[in-house]
């Protein structure tokens, strides 16, 4: 009884790590965005712009607007707004790995740090990623 308890235990903690996670925490990394930024450039950037700075009733994909648009909303919640509804001309044609490196190549545009490992395309994974315009400061 007393395994079960602390296996319990350990994963309620595991999952409160990965619950804390940001989009400061390196989430993606630098070879992942790269095919990314391939990817938007063939998709995407003909209705948002190649400088990701919008296009007519397109919104920009960087700066203050992706800010304001996503800022405490969760990477899934992104990735699943990329998936299901762009390109706007042939929704839901992406695959899941260009979702990831597409959301990987906005996450390095909007100067959020590289990683080590690639962003993952299970939504459940990505939703415990928060976006935070700010990074946020340490607790002690």
């Amino acid at each position: 009884m007393r395994t079960a308890a602390a296996l319990l235990v350990a994963a309620a903690v595991a999952l409160a790590a990965q619950e804390s996670r940001t989009v400061w925490d390196g989430v993606y990394n630098e070879e992942q965005s790269k095919r990314g930024e391939a990817v938007y450039a063939g998709m995407c950037a003909n209705c948002h712009g190649a400088e990701l700075e919008g296009i007519d009733m397109s919104p920009a994909l960087s700066g203050g607007t992706f800010s304001s648009n996503w800022s405490e909303l969760t990477v899934g919640d992104l990735a699943e707004r990329i998936r299901i509804s762009m390109p706007s001309d042939r929704p839901g044609t992406m695959t899941r790995a260009q979702v990831s490196d597409v959301t990987a190549f906005l996450l390095k545009a909007n100067k959020f740090p590289t990683g080590t490992a690639e962003l993952p395309q299970e939504v459940p994974f990505l939703r415990q990623i928060r976006i935070l315009p700010q990074r946020p400061t340490p607790s002690h």
